[in-house]
């Protein structure tokens, strides 16, 4: 089955470039198109605990304008990628509690025929929040999973 629109996750680390390079490899192959995504949590993480910290006046922009910086620079990897190979881009940002979601809406508002996102990692009882195993779960759309 040829795909004509991919998605392409990332958060900017080394196993997102991973999947966007196989995203962009799929893309020449099917002259498809990319759509790359970049899901911000809502609230802020604090640095002692696992929960999130809603942003106060004080922290909000200088949270805002760390993520800003952080989800542009990863969703032009995926552009500089992208552009390198040939294949048509655009990309979109999006902000939820839950990234798995984000991702699933994105696929679907989008009409994307496949995702490609990487795996990062987990083992044990972690893979059970892990935002790839809830998208595989939780979507119809076909997902590559790239290690």
């Amino acid at each position: 089955m040829p795909y004509r629109h991919i998605l392409v996750p990332t958060d900017g680390s080394a196993r997102s470039r991973r999947a966007i390079a196989a995203a962009v490899e799929l893309a020449q192959k099917f002259d498809a198109r990319i759509t790359s995504l970049y899901v911000a949590l809502e609230g802020v993480p604090t640095a002692f605990s696992g929960e999130r910290l809603y942003a106060s006046r004080v922290l909000a922009p200088k949270y805002r304008a760390a993520l800003d910086k952080t989800a542009a620079l990863a969703l032009l990897a995926v552009e500089r990628a992208a552009r390198a190979g040939g294949v048509r881009y655009s990309s979109m940002r999006a902000t939820a509690r839950a990234p798995w979601s984000a991702i699933v809406h994105a696929a679907r508002a989008k009409k994307c025929d496949l995702i490609v996102m990487a795996a990062h990692g987990k083992r044990g009882l972690a893979v059970l929040r892990s935002q790839t195993v809830k998208t595989v779960a939780h979507t119809r759309t076909p997902v590559l999973v790239c290690r």
